[in-house]
C-alpha cells in the first residue's frame, strides 16, 4: 500500500517561561492511503499539536512531513494555505456551518474559494449532499437541522474537493449517545462510498475501536501504543 503521510521524528518545541517544552518529542509514523487511523490520548498527550501539523494548520519545530510523497513540514504560510485546500478536509466538533446561508451553500463554500463556478458548484455540493443522505435538505439552514445533520453538512463540506486527507476531531463529541451511535454508522457508509485517509480524533475508545484500522495512542508527546484494534 502506498502511505499518503509519512511522519519522521517530528518533534515541536514551546518556549515557555524560559524553558523549552516539546509537545510532540519524536513521532515517527506513516498512515496509508485509504485507512482509518485513530488517534486517542488524554489532554496534553500532544494528539491536538499533531493534528494541527498533519492538517497543515502548524509547523513542527523538526522532523519531516510528506503528504503524498511531498515535503510539507517547513513550507512557508501561503504554501501550507494551498495544500490544505486541495488535499485535506476537516470536521470539528462545533460544525462551524455558516448559519445565514443554506447547507447547500455551506457545502459549496470550498468550491468558491477554489474559483469554483456556480452551477459545478451546486451539482458537487448537492452530490455530497446526497452522499450524507440530507438531499432533501438542501435548501434549509442550519439551525432549521438536527444536531446530526448539522455534522452531516460540516462532512459533505469537508469531502466536497475530494481530500486525500479528511481529519475528523472530536467530530461526535457534542452529540448525544443516540445520535452518536447513528453518526458512527454514517461514517462508516461514507468510508464506503469515498477514496479518502481518515485520521479520528477522538476520547472515546468505543469509537477508536468501531471505526479504526488501527488506534494510535499518545502520551506525553510519544506515540506510546499502536496496533489494530485486537491488539491495543
Amino acid at each position: 500500500m502506498k502511505h499518503v503521510i509519512e511522519l519522521k521524528d517530528i518533534k515541536k518545541i514551546y518556549h515557555i517561561g524560559g524553558e523549552d517544552f516539546a509537545a510532540l518529542a519524536g513521532i515517527t509514523l506513516n498512515i496509508e492511503e485509504g485507512e482509518f487511523a485513530a488517534l486517542m490520548g488524554p489532554s496534553g498527550s500532544g494528539k491536538s499539536t499533531l493534528m494541527n501539523i498533519l492538517g497543515c494548520l502548524d509547523r513542527p519545530t523538526s522532523g519531516s512531513y510528506k503528504l503524498g510523497g511531498k515535503e510539507v513540514a517547513h513550507l512557508s504560510d501561503d504554501e501550507l494555505a494551498v495544500v490544505r485546500n486541495q488535499h485535506i478536509g476537516f470536521v470539528f466538533q462545533n460544525f462551524n456551518l455558516l448559519s445565514r446561508i443554506s447547507a447547500l451553500d455551506n457545502v459549496a463554500l470550498p468550491l468558491v474559494y477554489a474559483g469554483v463556478g456556480r452551477k459545478e458548484r451546486a451539482e458537487r455540493a448537492m452530490e455530497k449532499l446526497k452522499s450524507v443522505g440530507l438531499e432533501t435538505w438542501a435548501h434549509h439552514k442550519p439551525n432549521e437541522l438536527s444536531g446530526g445533520q448539522r455534522q452531516r453538512v460540516a462532512i459533505g463540506r469537508a469531502i466536497v474537493r475530494n481530500p486525500q486527507v479528511l481529519l475528523m476531531d472530536e467530530p461526535l463529541s457534542n452529540l448525544d449517545a443516540k445520535l452518536r451511535n447513528q453518526m458512527r454508522a454514517e461514517i462508516i457508509k461514507l468510508r464506503q462510498r469515498i477514496n479518502t485517509t481518515f485520521i479520528y480524533v477522538t476520547h472515546d475508545q468505543t469509537e477508536a475501536m468501531t471505526l479504526g484500522d488501527r488506534i494510535v495512542i499518545m502520551k506525553d508527546g510519544f506515540i506510546q501504543q499502536i496496533g489494530t484494534p485486537q491488539e491495543v
